[in-house]
Formats: C-alpha cells, sequence, structure tokens
C-alpha cells in the first residue's frame, strides 16, 4: 500500500521538501535567539533608549523636522570679535566661512557686521557638520541660515506678534520719576509721559504731593510671554488741581486731548530734563542760589553743571553772547510776539542768527555771571512782558477737524471708558 505521501501530488510533494530542508537548516545552523542581544547594553523591557541616525545617510527624500538631532552651541560676539575669530574658535575652516558669506548678499552683511553682544547660534549635526546657524534679530525675529542638498540658502525668520492692553497709576508722594517706577513704569514710559503732557506741565518744578496720573498702554507679546512695550493708548494726569488728558491717533501717530486738541504745543513748559533739576518737588520755589521765596522776572532750575539746555520752542536765535551778569547766554525769537531767554549757561551751542528747533540743544547748565551757584535762569516774554512760562497761554500745532475730529472723539471715548474700566478692576480687585 503506498504511503500518503507518495499518493500526494508532485509538486505538494516538492513544497513539503523544501519546507522540510528549511527547519532542518534553521536547526542546526542558525545562533540561539538569546546570543542576537546586545547584552553589555543592558536593555530593560519598557524603558525608551536613544537611537542615534545620522541624517545624511537618509534618503534625500525624506525631510526632517527643523534642528532635529542638532547639537546647538551659543556665542556671544565680544569686542574686536570677527565671523572668522568665532569660525576658527569652533573649528570650522575659513573655507566654510567663504562658502556660506559666497551663498547670497543677506548672508554676507550679517556676517560681516557683528556687533559686541551680538549672538550667533550654530546646530551641528552627530557628525560634527555645521547644519544651522541662527542669529536672533529681536524677540520675534530670527535670521536662519539652513544646509540643504543644494548648499546653503537664508530666511528671516518671524513669530507672530500680539498686542493687549495694560494699565498703571499712582500718587505722587516725593516725586514723578520715584511715583512712575513704583507704577512698575519703565524708563522709556516715564519719559514718553511727560513728554505727552510736557507743553501743559514742567515736570522740573510743579509737581506736587497727591498728583496723580493713569494711563493705558500697549504689551508686545510672543507666544505667551511679554518681551516689550508699545505705546501709551490714553492717558490723564492731575497736576495742582487740573487734570489733562490725552488719547493717541493712531493715525497720524499724535495725541490730542478728549476733543480733539493737539496736546503738542508751540513751546515746552520746561526747557530741560526734569531727572536732572536737583529737586522737581518744591511747592516753595525758593531761588536756587539765595534760597528766598520772592517773586522775580524768571524761572531758576538748580540742577548738575554740564545739564543740557533745550530751545523751548523753534526759533531763531537773536543773540548768543557773554556779559558779567548773565554770563553765556542765549536769547531765542521765535515769532514776532514770543521770546525765550536762556541766563548763567556753561556753554554755548548755538550761534547768533541760527535756526533752532524744538528741543534742540542750545546750551548747557552753568555758572557764569553775577551768581553764587550754578543755575539756569529762564525767561519767557510775550510782547516784551515777563510771563510765567507755566501758566501763559500757548498756541497750539494744529488740532483735528472734519470727519478726521469726529472719527476721534468717538475713538477717545472707548480709549477712555476701557482706562476708567481698567481703574475701576484695580480698586475692585
Amino acid at each position: 500500500m503506498l504511503s500518503i505521501f507518495q499518493r500526494l501530488p508532485w509538486l505538494h510533494r516538492l513544497l513539503i521538501g523544501f519546507a522540510s530542508a528549511l527547519i532542518t537548516f534553521a536547526l542546526f545552523f542558525l545562533p540561539e535567539p538569546h546570543t542576537l542581544i546586545d547584552e553589555t547594553n543592558n536593555y530593560e523591557i519598557g524603558k525608551p533608549y536613544a537611537l542615534t541616525v545620522k541624517p545624511r545617510q537618509l534618503s534625500p527624500s525624506i525631510t526632517l523636522p527643523d534642528s532635529v538631532g542638532l547639537n546647538w552651541q551659543s556665542h556671544t560676539v565680544g569686542s574686536g570679535e570677527s565671523a572668522a575669530i568665532l569660525f576658527q574658535r569652533l573649528g570650522l575652516s575659513s573655507r566654510q566661512l567663504y562658502q556660506l558669506t559666497s551663498t547670497n548678499k543677506e548672508i554676507e552683511k550679517q556676517l560681516s557686521r557683528l556687533k559686541p553682544g551680538d549672538v550667533l547660534e550654530f546646530g551641528f549635526d552627530v557628525e560634527g557638520e555645521l547644519i544651522e546657524l541662527r542669529r536672533p534679530q529681536s524677540a520675534f525675529e530670527t535670521f536662519v541660515i539652513t544646509k540643504t542638498a543644494q548648499g546653503f540658502e537664508s530666511q528671516l525668520a518671524t513669530k507672530d506678534v500680539i498686542y493687549q492692553y495694560n494699565y498703571a497709576e499712582a500718587s505722587i508722594s516725593s516725586n514723578f520719576w520715584n511715583a512712575g517706577r513704583s507704577a512698575g513704569l519703565t524708563a522709556n514710559q516715564i519719559m514718553e509721559l511727560a513728554g505727552i503732557f510736557g507743553w501743559d506741565i514742567d515736570f522740573a518744578l510743579d509737581i506736587r504731593k497727591d498728583d496723580h496720573f493713569q494711563l493705558l498702554y500697549q504689551e508686545q507679546v510672543v507666544e505667551g510671554e511679554v518681551i516689550g512695550r508699545g505705546k501709551i493708548i490714553a492717558a490723564t494726569f492731575k497736576n495742582q488741581g487740573d487734570t489733562f488728558t490725552a488719547i493717541l491717533d493712531e493715525k497720524t501717530g499724535n495725541y490730542f486731548d478728549q476733543n480733539g486738541r493737539a496736546m503738542k504745543k508751540a513751546f515746552l513748559r520746561s526747557p530741560l530734563d526734569f531727572r536732572r533739576v536737583t529737586s522737581n518737588f518744591n511747592p516753595t520755589r525758593r531761588h536756587p542760589v539765595t534760597g528766598q521765596v520772592r517773586a522775580h522776572r524768571g524761572t531758576d532750575y538748580a540742577a548738575p553743571v554740564g545739564t543740557p539746555i533745550w530751545a523751548a520752542g523753534d526759533g531763531v536765535v537773536e543773540k548768543s553772547g557773554y556779559n558779567k551778569f548773565n554770563g553765556n547766554y542765549v536769547f531765542i525769537r521765535h515769532s514776532n510776539t514770543y521770546m525765550t531767554k536762556y541766563l548763567h549757561l556753561q556753554k554755548r551751542k548755538v550761534k547768533t542768527g541760527q535756526r533752532v528747533k524744538q528741543g534742540q540743544t542750545i546750551g548747557t547748565l552753568g555758572g557764569t555771571g553775577r551768581v553764587t551757584g550754578p543755575h539756569l535762569h529762564y525767561e519767557f516774554l510775550v510782547n516784551g512782558v515777563h510771563k510765567n512760562p507755566r501758566t501763559v497761554k500757548l498756541p497750539q500745532s494744529k488740532s483735528l477737524s472734519g470727519s478726521a475730529k469726529t472719527t476721534f472723539i468717538a475713538n477717545a471715548e472707548i480709549k477712555l471708558a476701557k482706562l476708567e474700566r481698567y481703574s475701576e478692576l484695580l480698586y475692585t480687585n
């Protein structure tokens, strides 16, 4: 009787024989399974282990995510350092630097114009080859050089900047600067606030205890982090019983009051930086030299020698000279109506007949002439008559009119309502 195997078709017998041969080979010639494990690494089930990948050995059709697997080194440019010195320090060749700078003009400009304090970030792969180079431009912009299959390419990578509102307020107990700092304002914001109201308030002499300010301002936010402060949107300042209001007009970039009248005037109330005044909290206005409280034809500012003195408004220097009473002095005619005088200067920075702009430095504070101590004597004349520079009515810059005024007033009401709402929230919390 034929066996079952012999009764099978010949093709089936052939396949069974081939399978039997494979099993016999596996049993006698393949290594034991445990010998296939690298026991020197002591791998354990359930634990993650790093996988070494060499990007250059991958298929060119595969695109890796940005900066995956790169080893980053950050270097700050020191005094006298160049890109060539940094490359040499990192072991990169001058040939590679040339290859980068000759790729395009933007890369050449970025690497040839380094300044002390600039930061360069180098990204290397596992074989130590430079794959990416970054130069941050700001908190939201970075110049990026990337190696590709064709060489190098560059781009300016940007992050979205979101603007949000924030609020600050303070009452003055010692001086305006300290009040601003206690409210969390930056130095630039304090000066910006003084600049907005500087045509109405003499911040050097006319700040008083219990004066109060509040402001709504922008903050710049990138990826949930505040990276900077933007413009002041709206503000009020109460000074000696008077309240001044300023709102930003985004279209012009200028500030106007709630009725569309320009905050900017033809003259500054104070012709020098209030931060430099010896005391900007001086209700009695004592003379800085004699210490007496008496009315006289001008205003005196005691400040360090060398403090810059500004032109209060646009005009022409009628006289820049010296005599034994006034010392170094400058007279500026602003029109047929207005004249300002600046006495006892250490140095004069302008000449007779010279045209000057508001805020331009015309000299420095000193103690020349008949004085017993350094100070600036400042006079403001209207049709030849001395006036108090704080209270005199000043001509304004061009105010808004027509549809621009109507639109501004409507927007101003919204901004002032936000200012008031933030103030209420501050006190309810």
